[in-house]
C-alpha cells in the first residue's frame, strides 16, 4: 500500500535520475495514466517510442521485479479515479471477437486474485458478527444496489430483522436512522465509491453500530469507515463493473451463516415449501 501511494512521487523523481528513454516513459505514464495503466508493456513501449525490453527495465529501476508489479501499483493507485468516459473508452482497446472469452477471463482472474488474498480470519470474523447482531443493515448504492439486494433476499431466510438499504428505497439515513449499537451495518461500495454509502457508513459507527466493509482493497475509504473489511477484486475490462469476485464472497459469507444456524433453518425451510406449494409460488410438475 504505501509502495503504491508513493508511485507519483516516484515518477516525478525520475527525470532526475533515469535514461533518456526512460524520462520519456515516465513523462508519458504522468500525462496519460488513465490509457497507460491499462497497456501491456509492448503496447506501452511502442506508444513511447522505445522497445519492451526498455519498459521492462524502467519498471526495474523503479524498484519493481518486472512491468507486471508496476502496472498492478499504478491500477491501484488510479482505478478508482477513472471516470465513466475514461472507462468506457477501454472498451474500444477490446478487439470485436474477443469481447466474451476476454470478459469471462477478466471475471476469472478477479476470482482468483480475491481466493488468493481475502483474509481468512477477517472473513470468520465478519461470520460471527452477523451471527451475534440484533439487526443487520445492508447498504448498497448504485451499481452496489443489486448485491445488496441479493445479500439481503437471502439473509431474511436466516435472520428475523435484516434491512436492505439500496438504490430506489427511502432516504438511506431516514432507513437507518434507528441503528444500535447492537446491530450491524454492512457497507458494499467499489470504484467509483459511493460518497453516500461513505457518509451512511460513518453516520452508523458514530451510532455505535458494528460496521463492516466490502470493498476491493486497503486503499478504499471504506476502512476508515469500518471496523473491518472484506475485499474482492473488481478489476473492469470496459465501464461496466465486475461484481463476480464480491457476489462469489457474499454466497460464501451466505454459505458459512447457513451452516451456523442449520437446524433452525432446516425447520424454517420445511415450512416454507408447505407455503410455497401451498400458494404456487413456484413451477412444479403438478401445475405445467
Amino acid at each position: 500500500m504505501e509502495e503504491t501511494q508513493n508511485l507519483i512521487e516516484r515518477l516525478n523523481l525520475s527525470g532526475k535520475r533515469l535514461s533518456k528513454s526512460h524520462r520519456r516513459i515516465a513523462e508519458y505514464i504522468m500525462a496519460h495514466y488513465d490509457k497507460a495503466v491499462f497497456m501491456t508493456a509492448a503496447t506501452l513501449g511502442e506508444m513511447v517510442g522505445v522497445s519492451e525490453s526498455t519498459v521492462v527495465r524502467f519498471a526495474m529501476a523503479l524498484g519493481y521485479e518486472g512491468y507486471p508489479q508496476l502496472q498492478h501499483s499504478l491500477q491501484e493507485l488510479v482505478r478508482h479515479r477513472l471516470t465513466a468516459v475514461q472507462r468506457f473508452e477501454m472498451t474500444s482497446e477490446i478487439p470485436e471477437d474477443q469481447v466474451l472469452s476476454t470478459v469471462l477471463k477478466a471475471d476469472m482472474l478477479n476470482i482468483r486474485h480475491t481466493v488468493e488474498q481475502i483474509d481468512d480470519t477477517a472473513f470468520k470474523d465478519v461470520v460471527e458478527r452477523l451471527l451475534h447482531a440484533d439487526s443487520i443493515y445492508v447498504l448498497g448504492l448504485r451499481s452496489a444496489a443489486p448485491l445488496a439486494q441479493f445479500f439481503g433476499y437471502y439473509l431474511h431466510f436466516i435472520f428475523d430483522d435484516v434491512r436492505v438499504v439500496a438504490s430506489g428505497t427511502s432516504d438511506v439515513f431516514e432507513t437507518i436512522s434507528r441503528i444500535r449499537s447492537t446491530d450491524v451495518l454492512i457497507g458494499i461500495s467499489f470504484p467509483r465509491y459511493s460518497t453516500r454509502t461513505l457518509e451512511a457508513m460513518r453516520f452508523a459507527h458514530e451510532s455505535g453500530a458494528q460496521v463492516i466493509g466490502l470493498t476491493d482493497g486497503p486503499m478504499s475509504p471504506l476502512h476508515k469507515e469500518a471496523d473491518i473489511c472484506l475485499s474482492a477484486r473488481t478489476d473492469m475490462a470496459s465501464f461496466v463493473d465486475s461484481l463476480v469476485a464480491p457476489l462469489s464472497v457474499i454466497n460464501a459469507l451466505l454459505v458459512a451463516l447457513a451452516m451456523k444456524k442449520r437446524e433452525d433453518l432446516s425447520r424454517h425451510f420445511e415450512k416454507l415449501e408447505g407455503i410455497w406449494d401451498a400458494y404456487s409460488v413456484y413451477i412444479n410438475k403438478e401445475n405445467q
